[in-house]
């Protein structure tokens, strides 16, 4: 499902400036679940594509002003009609959960994989992207063995108090279960 260099061979690749290596000898074994809107609670926008790209031209809505010279990026992007987009691959790091800590571990992005799903806390994310993010996993957990169903987590939970995504409309019991389900 992944091609020698990292890319998922389902996804669109998109190639994102804002990445660069893991440190040596550290490989990815957790996985982050985020949500994003850009604008906020509005989809089908090129813009996380661009934001992601460092090509998001912030004069164009008022609420992007705040995302100027921010340089921030996810390896993949579920969209609401399942598509996958991939922004970096799976060996390199990505620059999605800034500050955190997962089980005394700062700075998450060294060791996980993030994948951004389309959406907002309190709106509920589609079936298309539930389905996708299952098959995603798959392959994920397949190249990534150390990535068990204990070490796939919000963004919620590895920076509390400062972000909520993916929030309480994403449905983790349906997500596991169905992971569950494949094994």
């Amino acid at each position: 499902m992944f091609d020698p260099q990292g890319w998922y061979l389902e996804a669109r690749h998109c190639p994102s400036p804002h990445c660069n290596e893991r440190p040596q000898n550290i490989p990815a074994n957790l996985l982050v679940i985020h949500n994003i809107s850009l604008p906020a609670g509005q989809f089908g926008q090129p813009h996380i594509e661009a934001l992601f790209s460092g090509t998001l031209d912030c004069a164009c809505h008022p609420d992007f002003e705040s995302l100027r010279e921010l340089k921030v990026s996810s390896h993949f992007v579920i969209y609401r009609d399942g598509s996958i987009v991939q922004h970096v691959p799976i060996g390199e790091r990505a620059w999605h959960a800034g500050k955190s800590v997962f089980q005394g571990r700062e700075n998450c992005n060294d060791f996980s994989i993030g994948i951004e799903m389309e959406g907002t806390d309190y709106q509920s994310y589609e079936s298309d992207q539930y389905n996708s993010l299952v098959t995603l996993t798959q392959a994920i957990m397949s190249v990534c063995p150390d990535i068990s169903l204990g070490r796939i987590v919000g963004h919620c939970d590895i920076a509390p108090g400062r972000k909520t995504d993916p929030g309480p409309a994403f449905d983790w019991q349906r997500y596991r279960a169905a992971l569950r389900e494949l094994k």
